[in-house]
């Protein structure tokens, strides 16, 4: 298993409510769609891959947050196979013409929710940005 930035008392927090059944599963998806993400970002990170900085710390759980909450929003359980209609028919009542949401950002083949995205670029990590040969980071 994956690194997991978030836990389930943060997600609770950042909902604000009570969490699904399967929070876990959630937490490691978008776990591993910010790492997917963050592919190219530089950060200073521990023997285990978890960043060092309380601030990067931060903002990936906020990120993992969001993308739970992004998810569970959109009917979306973190697989990428969320269905969006465009009509609806209850009885006598229909609605179609619906107009489609904005997509959400891609960073490196990733659809990151919009709050996820603001977290990790608020935070310095997006755009990543690969050093030349020659080339050192400003640490």
């Amino acid at each position: 298993m994956g690194r997991v930035y978030a836990a389930r008392e943060q997600l609770a927090a950042y909902l604000g409510t009570a969490l699904p059944d399967d929070a876990e599963r959630l937490l490691a998806r978008a776990s591993e769609d910010i790492d997917a993400a963050l592919l190219t970002a530089i950060y200073r990170t521990d023997e285990m891959g978890y960043p060092v900085e309380a601030r990067i710390r931060a903002a990936l759980a906020s990120a993992v947050c969001a993308e739970v909450e992004y998810w569970l929003a959109t009917g979306e359980d973190g697989t990428g196979t969320g269905e969006q209609w465009d009509a609806v028919s209850i009885g006598p009542v229909s609605l179609s013409g619906r107009s489609s949401p904005p997509a959400p950002p891609v960073v490196n083949g990733v659809e990151l929710a919009p709050r996820a995205y603001r977290a990790l670029h608020m935070a310095g990590l997006l755009p990543g940005e690969v050093l030349g040969p020659d080339e050192v980071y400003p640490w």
